[in-house]
């Protein structure tokens, strides 16, 4: 059951952070992209970051078997990214589309690898 929920919500995680990445990439360029809806969704879909570490932490430990190593290096390596973002934010105050953008998109590909090892 957790395995599954946790299969499930990598791919909502996967797909979310690619439309953020893409929606941000695509406001920088057109401004009516811009608003607080973007940032929401943003906040939303790396949140979904930790919710998957958390739910892959309960389902190894329910399971008693540990998942294959680089699956583990990717998801802490996401959620790793999800702090870099956040803590750039001032610094590339104007370029934070740019930053939010790759970001989402790289956050996306290490959801992609993470379940190509599943």
């Amino acid at each position: 059951m957790l395995s599954a929920l946790h299969l499930v919500a990598c791919w909502f995680l996967v797909v979310g952070n690619g439309i953020a990445g893409v929606w941000a990439l695509a406001s920088g360029r057109v401004p009516s992209l811009k608003g607080p809806q973007l940032w929401r969704f943003t906040a939303f879909v790396q949140t979904l970051v930790f919710v998957q570490v958390t739910l892959a932490a309960i389902s190894v430990n329910a399971n008693d078997g540990g998942p294959q190593t680089f699956h583990v290096f990717y998801g802490v390596l996401a959620a790793t990214t999800v702090g870099v973002l956040y803590s750039y934010r001032q610094q590339l105050r104007e370029r934070l589309h740019m930053l939010y953008g790759w970001g989402g998109l790289f956050i996306m590909g290490l959801g992609i690898r993470a379940l190509v090892l599943l």
